[in-house]
């Protein structure tokens, strides 16, 4: 159970936002032992994910600057997906890059073979990025 302003600060909004949501019937409300309202956690993940629903994104830019010094461009030629991450493998020229990512960013950036991308190295980890067309 969360008390309405600690649902508040879960949300970035104010207190006085969530009270209004709920005398609305967006969101179920309780009373605790002490008589202040209560959100149920399961109630306030709905609330939360039906905001971040409703929220656009913020338009994409492309990168201009990075702090890895070593990109090497080349094309997928595998990827392996289960549940959670997904094995992705790359030629870049002479050299062959494998990326381990969750399943998640793999299916977000579209990664098949034959798809275009950058795998930038730094220390032990290694990102992928698909250029902008």
């Amino acid at each position: 159970m969360f008390r309405i302003r600690d649902a508040a600060a879960l949300l970035g909004v104010s207190d006085d936002t969530v009270r209004r949501w709920a005398d609305a019937g967006r969101v179920a409300t309780t009373l605790d032992e002490a008589g202040r309202l209560t959100i149920e956690g399961t109630d306030l993940v709905a609330l939360a994910q039906e905001l971040a629903a409703e929220t656009p994104s913020p338009p994409h830019r492309p990168t201009v600057l990075w702090s890895a010094r070593n990109r090497f461009t080349g094309l997928v030629t595998r990827v392996v997906r289960d549940t959670v991450m997904a094995q992705v493998e790359l030629q870049c020229g002479p050299n062959r890059v494998v990326s381990l990512m969750s399943r998640e960013a793999a299916d977000a950036l579209g990664l098949e073979p034959g798809v275009l991308a950058v795998a930038s190295v730094k220390a032990t980890n290694v990102v992928v990025e698909v250029p902008q067309p």
